[in-house]
Parts: C-alpha cells; structure tokens; sequence
C-alpha cells in the first residue's frame, strides 16, 4: 500500500510535469494557466525537465521493489502518460487518454500483489477512465472558450449544451464498472457482512456523482473547479467503505 502510495503521487507529478513542458506554449495564451510556473517564466523547461526526471527515478526505485510482472506492466504506462499531453491536439476525447495513464495504478497494484492479472482490477481500472470522462469534462468546460480560441480539443467542447446526458452516462459507468469490479473480487473470498460494506463505496461514490451533477454550471468556471477538486472526496469514500469492510 505504502509503495502504491508514493508510486502514484510521484507518476502523476512526472505526468502533469511532462504535461506542462509540452503544452507551455498553449498555456500561454490561456487564462488560467498563463501563471503556471513554465508558461510564466518562474521554471525553466530545463528544470521542469530535470524534476520530471527525479520523480521518474524515485518511482522507478518503488516499481522495482514489486519485483515479477509488476514491472514490465509499470513501464508499459509510460506510453499512456507520453502520449496523453498530445491527444487535445488530435482528438476531441483527450480525457479518455487521460483516463488510460492516470487509472494504470488499479492494474499495477493488483498485479504488485498476485503477480498476474485478473478481471477484478480491469473493471475498476475501466471504472476508473468512466470516472475520469467526467471529473475531467467538468474541469475542461472551465477553459472551453480559450481553448476554441487556441485550437485545444476537449469532451467540453465536443459535449457542449448536451454535457449533462454524456455525465449522466459516465457516472453510470463509473457506478456499475466498480460494483462488477467488487463483486468479481470479493467471489469466494469475504463474509456477507463485508461485501455488503464494501458495496456500499460504489453507491456512496455515485451519490456523490449525483450531487455534483445537481451543483454543475458549465458556464461557471468558478463552480466547475470547486466540483472537479471535491473529486477528491468521491474517491476517499470509496476508499473508506473498503477500509471498514476489511475491518468487519
């Protein structure tokens, strides 16, 4: 868990490092990240490039503690984390890349543990990009106008008045994608007791889907940042069912 831990934040600060590098020249010319520190001059892409590269280390460091299948799956993200900061410029579905490289941990860590690979973390890992289509969309509608005017692409600007329907859709995904994850992992291996707990992070997680969904204004970029941040929470609930059902 530990070693899931600090290999997560550490990949995902090396990705949104690399992100940054190569969309300075984008975020220039986009309001709310023209005082990111590249773009506004505070960190060379020399030192952007060298901190990307430590964080990279240090996780590779972690990566090889797993030892077996662990790390040829770790080292096949990198594809998905390279590859992501270019998809707004081919595709209006740049989020489900984003959705691919951030989600890889729910593979890594259950093969970290089992040395092999099992349909219980491919639905959570699929659960994981549905969640991402729709936490990023929202976070996306808050630059759709800047975006237009810089050529980026986005399900914000794809989706546009019908963006409600698209979440509508990615938060049942999300929802049925877990429970099928939980179900197929818990198969002969938990009390009724704790299945029934761990069963309720999902629920629990799409109630709080739903109550972003009743708070959403895609033209608030204001509200739309405080949404996408309470994220957070979407995931910490889930976190703490499962918790509790170990527990029972």
């Amino acid at each position: 868990m530990l070693g899931c831990g600090i290999g997560a934040v550490l990949m995902r600060g090396a990705g949104c490092t690399w992100n940054d590098i190569t969309d300075s020249d984008f975020d220039r010319r986009v309001t709310r990240t023209a005082s990111r520190p590249i773009p506004s001059g505070r960190i060379s892409v020399h030192g952007a490039l060298w901190w990307m590269a430590v964080q990279a280390v240090v996780a590779f460091a972690v990566l090889v503690s797993f030892g077996g299948f662990a790390i040829p799956l770790g080292i096949g993200s990198l594809a998905l984390v390279v590859v992501y900061p270019f998809a707004k410029r081919f595709t209006w579905w740049p989020q489900v890349f984003l959705g691919l490289a951030f989600n890889w941990g729910a593979l890594l860590a259950w093969v970290a543990v089992t040395d092999a690979l099992a349909w219980p973390p491919v639905f959570l890992y699929l659960a994981g990009v549905a969640w991402t289509l729709f936490y990023d969309t929202i976070y996306a509608h808050q630059d759709k106008e800047d975006d237009a005017l810089v050529g980026i692409k986005s399900t914000a600007r794809l989706f546009g008045e019908r963006t409600r329907q698209f979440l509508m859709i990615f938060q049942l995904l999300a929802v049925g994608l877990m429970i099928i994850a939980f179900l197929s992992a818990m198969i002969g291996m938990s009390t009724g007791i704790a299945a029934a707990v761990a069963l309720c992070g999902p629920l629990a997680f799409g109630g709080h889907l739903a109550w972003q969904m009743g708070r959403l204004d895609v033209d608030d970029p204001t509200g739309c940042l405080r949404l996408f941040r309470s994220n957070r929470d979407s995931g910490l609930i889930v976190t703490l069912f499962l918790a509790a059902a170990f527990l029972v």
